[in-house]
């Protein structure tokens, strides 16, 4: 009986991050095609077979349709950080960057499109405040979630600055590896190298604490 009432429940779950996903690629194409200014809600809803409010059941802001995978990203270092066994939690994270970038999952992504998709957001005020906003966010998360790991207080500084530190290093790693790309070297060289060092950055930062 109750595997059966299950079924329902992954079907319902299935196809609502299809619509998801729908929703935001198409949202993704109109901005890059037209520019983030030059697109509406409306529009986005209209050409994704779905209506306005539909949208807005699935993301909050505008913005949150062109920076999907935040919450993704969230989840995948949170497990990371909590199955790390007997790793550090900062080795935990460092340990994930380069499974990632290793699989080349969407993220890390080194192809014309993601070219495309940083270029929409330098010509985008909005989309560029946003990506900053984010940026902040993920840090100030990343290190909650390393004080929680070593059972310290969420505001402490140890956690904040690796947290920074680290951060850092992959905008940085990802910026230089988009570089490396438009000029036909090996990004995933690029993004490696600066990746290492901003990790060493933060494993020096931090030494002689639970962290690392």
């Amino acid at each position: 009986m109750s595997s059966l009432m299950s079924k329902p429940v992954g079907l319902r779950d299935q196809k609502k991050a299809e619509t998801r996903q729908t929703i935001s690629h198409v949202a993704t194409r109109l901005f890059i095609e037209r520019g983030f200014e030059n697109v509406s809600v409306d529009e986005v809803a209209r050409e994704a077979g779905v209506a306005r409010k539909t949208v807005f059941n699935y993301f909050l802001r505008k913005e949150d349709l062109f920076f999907d995978r935040e919450e993704e990203l969230r989840s995948l270092v949170r497990a990371a950080i909590a199955d790390r066994g007997e790793q550090s939690p900062v080795r935990a994270f460092q340990a994930l960057m380069r499974t990632l970038l290793k699989t080349g999952h969407p993220i890390f992504r080194m192809s014309d499109r993601p070219i495309q998709f940083w270029r929409t957001v330098v010509e985008s005020p909005a989309l560029t405040t946003y990506a900053r906003e984010l940026q902040v966010t993920l840090a100030n998360d990343l290190g909650e979630m390393l004080a929680d790991a070593v059972d310290r207080p969420r505001a402490d500084p140890d956690a904040r600055l690796a947290a920074s530190m680290l951060m850092s290093a992959l905008v940085v790693a990802y910026g230089d590896a988009l570089r490396a790309f438009r000029v036909h070297q090996d990004p995933v060289e690029a993004f490696v190298r600066v990746m290492e060092h901003g990790f060493a950055g933060a494993d020096a930062a931090v030494a002689g604490t639970p962290y690392v």
